[in-house]
């Protein structure tokens, strides 16, 4: 396991990208002095973090950079300040490689899009973007499917990656969701959180092909996109969903039958996150099950 050196960060108001740019090049020569390193990014990761969010934004990359060196870029957009500006703050984290002389680089960038400057991210966030390297974008909470925020991010991203447990009103978004689909590949973490429970049910096929309702005890996304799921894979879109709200996916019956726990322990927060960064192409079954949930 690699070890975590103390950061190097650099903070400004009213800055400019090649402020950013200038600082995150002094940070790293910086770290280099101190020891040899090596910059491995692999990904620029974007996360549009609305008012609300920005804790809950920081602690999801806890335990993320060891396994995906990259340059994430945190988007707190201030729409309604009384002043245009960017307020910037860039972080620099070394790990040291055992048994190697050798380390992984990452970097975290916050800024804050205050009035105006909130209204075009993407020109924002392009200058910082790595070449050639793929773009993944993480939005917080629902996102405001018209606005031209979430239009220019999609045009500049390989991946959007949301949380439908975070959203009102399920199913409806999902039919706003899936227009995207042709635009990006789209990950969601509510999805992910299914993925023990799935592979438990494909075990008890053919056996419950003939399925008609399905009661789950859970989020209102996990209940939604199992249902999905099995409507996709028998195509049968009449097969009813009963839900029965809680916190986490805790329970699932078919036509009134318990299925038994699946077997292992639900990951933690950081790591459902880092598994959605490991997938670069569409997932045809996610895909599925959410075109089936709104039929």
């Amino acid at each position: 396991m690699a070890t975590h050196l103390k950061p190097l960060d650099w903070s400004g108001e009213d800055v400019c990208l090649d402020d950013v740019d200038s600082a995150l090049a002094r940070l790293r020569a910086q770290m280099a002095a101190d020891a040899p390193s090596m910059r491995t990014s692999v990904m620029t990761h974007i996360a549009w973090v609305p008012h609300g969010w920005r804790e809950p934004a920081r602690a999801a990359l806890e335990g993320m950079a060891e396994r995906h060196p990259s340059r994430t870029i945190l988007l707190f957009p201030e729409p309604r300040a009384d002043d245009n500006r960017i307020d910037a703050r860039a972080e620099v984290e070394r790990w040291e490689v055992p048994d190697t002389d050798r380390g992984l680089v990452t970097e975290v960038v916050e800024l804050t899009l205050r009035g105006a400057r909130a209204q075009a991210p993407a020109s924002i966030v392009e200058p910082l973007l790595i070449s050639d390297l793929p773009v993944f974008l993480r939005w917080r909470g629902e996102p405001p499917w018209d606005a031209p925020e979430l239009q220019q991010l999609v045009a500049v991203t390989d991946r959007l990656i949301v949380d439908s447990t975070e959203w009102d009103d399920l199913p409806n978004p999902y039919t706003r969701l899936s227009e995207l689909f042709p635009r990006c590949a789209a990950s969601d973490i509510a999805w992910a959180r299914t993925s023990r429970w799935r592979s438990h049910l494909a075990t008890l096929w053919p056996g419950i092909a003939d399925v008609r309702t399905v009661r789950v005890r859970g989020t209102a996304a996990q209940a939604w996109l199992l249902c999905g799921w099995l409507r996709s894979k028998f195509g049968r879109n009449e097969i009813v969903l009963e839900h029965e709200p809680a916190d986490t996916l805790e329970g699932v019956a078919l036509d009134g039958d318990t299925v038994p726990l699946p077997p292992g322990s639900p990951p933690a927060p950081w790591d459902v996150l880092s598994d959605e960064l490991d997938r670069f192409t569409a997932d045809p079954v996610y895909e599925a099950a959410v075109l089936a949930t709104t039929v």
